[in-house]
């Protein structure tokens, strides 16, 4: 029978400020809850591995929050207007410019790649928000937040209506930006009294006629892409929040410009959420992660090669997420290697466990002391990778209750959102779409040299390996699947 042992007291979670750029304790505005947002995407095309990557971080975040007990409430929003093919304040508008290319509506567009990208949010095993407003539906509330800042923030061109960043104190400190240009990628508008300024709202210009224009006291148009976030996270979350995500690059530009408006909002007192949190670049040195790249990295890429979608969350998890990521096909190759591992060891668990009764934690001291190693891990700033390598020394473990054993991998997972308690070797292999042969055929193939090993026809047993390792697939003798792809790619 195992020992009992007193649980040990719950690490303090740790995050990372972007905003004060060191670790602070999370300390929740209302108690017992924990308050997210995290900037969604701009629905005009599918979204690459890079992007996913945010969601991944987002979702890990979010995980470890409900872990340690928190209530979650969870934003994503969807921007299906006035986000320009520039981050800053020039170029065509993405919804319009896809919608003119493929000859659709623009919220036939929109509808299009939000239920893509929420497919491969499920196929990624993200949980799915409290909520996926969409910018569409709260034009109304932007226009009402323009008014009310409008005096004493902002002032209007011919282009529309801009804030004036000099308005609020320390703008930019969260990107640190030190120059009086600003940053490069923010272009000249014609009558901008700063380099920084950005629209509020964006007046459509007399020749032009948009899919997606409202009428608003500065004229038709649509609003500037930055205020979005804004209100919806207002709305939703009500400010100050805890905590705002999104990928490093909106460090730069757009979450200092949504603190801009927050401040201006909120009389210079909230830049709306208490912790802003940012993850790295996922970096591709073969040059297809841009969507301007034709068969740019997308999820359905990464399965058509023969890659569970799990792989690639993994491979995310082995990295923190404020490191740089580099994406390769053998990282990804060795990523799946490694689940395929996990998944059978949670095989042979789950055998030994059979029809045994699994506790809700686990009472054994080692496995106590695992779980609060994990949590440890979890709660210095989401490492993740010190996680991940508890769980493989738990799989590795023969000599404890596996009932318990299972129990605490489970609740290790619930965090890591890997599925290890349902995923199967069968559902990690996966026929690369220009596969040269085919299941079926694959396992004729092998009942023909299962015949041939019976006859001690060795030399035929040899060839049909060989025929089939040629196709990619490798024959494993002993495994109880029985063959699995050998990934070539690219």
């Amino acid at each position: 029978m195992s020992d009992v042992t007193k649980s040990p007291e719950q690490a303090q979670l740790q995050l990372f400020n972007s905003l004060t750029r060191s670790l602070e304790p999370y300390q929740p505005i209302h108690p017992g809850e924990a308050r997210v947002y995290s900037c969604g995407p701009t629905v005009y095309n599918y979204q690459h591995i890079g992007n996913m990557r945010a969601y991944i971080f987002a979702d890990t975040l979010g995980r470890t929050l409900s872990f340690k007990g928190y209530t979650l409430r969870h934003v994503i929003n969807i921007t299906d207007v006035g986000h320009l093919t520039d981050d800053a304040d020039s170029g065509e508008d993405k919804m319009e410019k896809m919608a003119s290319k493929q000859g659709k509506s623009a919220w036939d567009i929109a509808a299009y790649y939000q239920a893509d990208f929420e497919a491969d949010l499920a196929r990624l095993n993200v949980r799915r928000p409290a909520h996926h407003p969409k910018a569409t539906d709260y034009v109304d509330a932007m226009i009402d937040w323009g008014k009310a800042i409008e005096d004493k923030h902002c002032y209007e061109l011919d282009s529309g209506l801009y804030f004036d960043v000099s308005t609020v104190p320390a703008y930019g400190s969260l990107a640190r930006t030190e120059t009086d240009e600003g940053e490069g990628r923010i272009d000249t508008v014609e009558g901008k009294r700063n380099a920084q300024d950005f629209a509020i709202w964006r007046k459509t210009p007399a020749d032009e006629t948009r899919q997606m224009e409202w009428d608003s006291p500065w004229g038709r148009g649509a609003p500037g892409w930055h205020l979005e976030c804004s209100v919806m996270s207002k709305e939703l979350l009500g400010h100050p929040f805890d905590i705002h995500t999104g990928g490093i690059d909106h460090r730069e530009i757009h979450h200092p410009n949504e603190i801009a408006q927050n401040q201006a909002f909120g009389c210079c007192d909230s830049s709306g959420a208490r912790i802003w949190m940012h993850n790295n670049f996922l970096i591709d040195r073969a040059g297809k992660m841009s969507k301007s790249a034709g068969e740019f990295l997308r999820l359905q890429l990464l399965v058509d090669k023969g890659f569970h979608p799990l792989a690639y969350r993994l491979m995310c998890l082995q990295a923190h997420y404020r490191s740089e990521l580099e994406f390769s096909w053998s990282n990804l190759h060795a990523a799946l290697t490694r689940l395929k591992r996990m998944v059978m060891a949670m095989d042979k668990l789950k055998a030994k466990v059979g029809d045994l009764p699994v506790p809700d934690a686990p009472r054994h001291p080692r496995l106590v002391q695992a779980l609060a190693d994990f949590d440890a891990a979890v709660s210095d700033d989401l490492n993740t990778a010190k996680a991940l390598t508890l769980v493989d020394n738990l799989l590795g473990q023969k000599r404890i209750d596996a009932p318990e054993c299972l129990a605490t991998i489970t609740r290790m997972d619930t965090v890591l959102g890997l599925n290890l308690l349902s995923l199967s070797r069968a559902d990690l292999r996966i026929t690369p779409a220009d596969a040269a042969i085919d299941e079926a055929g694959i396992e004729a193939a092998l009942e023909e040299r299962k015949a041939a090993r019976a006859d001690k026809d060795f030399a035929r047993s040899d060839a049909i390996r060989d025929d089939l390792l040629a196709k990619g697939v490798e024959a494993m003798d002993g495994d109880a699947l029985g063959w699995d792809w050998v990934l070539s790619v690219d």
